[in-house]
């Protein structure tokens, strides 16, 4: 890769790693419903001024069912089940059962028609990726607090349907302004929540900041990043972030949060990945949308949505 690609590369690393470690700080002070609130709509103020430019808002017209379900599989849902699972789950835990949306993607995929058959490879990786969040899923149950592996676990859900909402529904609408009405919907969304939940003083500084970086940064910045990234790279290549975000959050878990790196993170870490990997490989008979042409490119790939992107 070029030095403009491999910064760019390391940036959006950076960007989607150290999500799961704001929350993990802002949830301290305040209600899941509010961080949701203050992060989709800061970001979408500021991504507005560049989604206006050229008119490109129009790209969104006949599209406002697929719009829907993305805003509310890719941030209205998701985002508030993470907020209120990291609560009680470490930060790198958050991050690395997150790993897993590319398994639950193909097998989306698969039970929604995008494909005749899955190959032998395809479901070991299912198989070893399922493993790997038993591995790391195993010893929180046995603290008594599953509800928050489910949250997150539904959370990856969430995000491989709303990669698949975007293949299939929204391949020719602009990245930049759906993005951003997806944003801004998702914020109008939680006013009523946020409202009734607002803390009753000032956030300390520390959460103000973490607030602020969620949308300045992990959101408003990155979306903008990775489109660059995009262009510099290409789809598949931008999309072998996925395979590092969670090591990032991991290590940002640990040292800033002082969490416990155990032999089930690094035994989870590797399963996980492994099985994502073998689990979306492209083979013999790839998982492609099954009204689509011979030459559309397979889903999970999209890159129609940002934190997606961390699949």
């Amino acid at each position: 890769m070029s030095r403009r690609a491999t910064l760019l590369f390391a940036g959006m690393c950076v960007f989607w790693g150290i999500p799961y470690l704001l929350i993990k700080v802002a949830v301290d002070e305040v209600s899941p419903a509010v961080l949701v609130f203050a992060r989709t709509g800061l970001a979408a103020l500021i991504l507005l001024p560049f989604a206006l430019r050229g008119n490109g808002f129009r790209g969104l017209t006949g599209h406002a069912w697929p719009l829907l379900m993305f805003a509310m599989t890719e941030f209205v849902v998701p985002w508030w089940l993470l907020s209120d699972a990291e609560r009680r789950l470490s930060s790198s835990t958050a991050g690395l059962l997150l790993a897993s949306t590319p398994i639950f993607g193909a097998v989306l995929v698969y039970l929604t028609g995008g494909a005749e058959r899955m190959g032998a490879v395809r479901w070991i990786g299912l198989a070893v990726g399922f493993g790997g969040v038993a591995v790391l899923a195993g010893p929180t149950l046995d603290s008594g607090d599953p509800w928050a592996i489910v949250e997150v676990l539904a959370t990856a859900v969430c995000y491989a349907a709303a990669a698949i909402v975007v293949e299939r529904g929204l391949e020719d609408v602009p990245n930049l302004p759906m993005t951003a009405a997806c944003l801004g919907f998702s914020a109008l969304v939680y006013v009523l929540p946020a409202a009734a939940q607002w803390p009753g003083r000032m956030p300390s500084a520390k959460v103000l900041g973490a607030l602020g970086v969620l949308a300045l940064v992990c959101t408003a910045i990155a979306v903008v990043l990775f489109f660059e990234l995009i262009r510099e790279v290409g789809a598949a290549r931008a999309t072998v972030i996925t395979y590092v975000i969670p090591a990032v959050a991991v290590v940002a878990g640990v040292l800033v949060l002082d969490e416990r790196f155990t032999w089930a993170i690094g035994a989870s870490f590797v399963l996980i990945l492994a099985g994502a990997w073998l689990a979306t490989r492209r083979g013999d008979t790839p998982i492609i949308p099954a009204h689509a042409d011979a030459d559309a490119q397979p889903p999970l790939e999209s890159t129609g949505t940002p934190e997606q992107q961390q699949l």
